[in-house]
């Protein structure tokens, strides 16, 4: 997926990746909050092993997932007076 420019975008579009950002981060959260889950269960168990690194390797490819930065959404929405 590619970023576009925000300030391309029209009104309706940049209304629409307000809400899709939103959502996504609501997502994201709960998703890296159960890979961490699993995470501590493994240490919990001590069942250390090789597949505990997947949980906390795709945490951080969500973490650092590009997409468009809150405050610049935020900048672009209150110059356009839109909410």
């Amino acid at each position: 997926m590619e970023l576009k420019n925000l300030s391309e975008l029209t009104d309706e579009q940049l209304l629409q990746e307000a809400k899709k950002v939103k959502s996504t981060a609501i997502i994201d959260a709960v998703l890296i909050g159960f890979l961490i889950g699993v995470v501590f269960c493994s240490i919990l168990f001590k069942s250390f092993s090789f597949l505990m690194l997947l949980p906390i390797y795709l945490a951080y490819k969500l973490i650092n997932k590009p997409k468009y930065k809150k405050g610049e959404l935020e900048a672009v929405l209150s110059e356009r007076n839109l909410k």
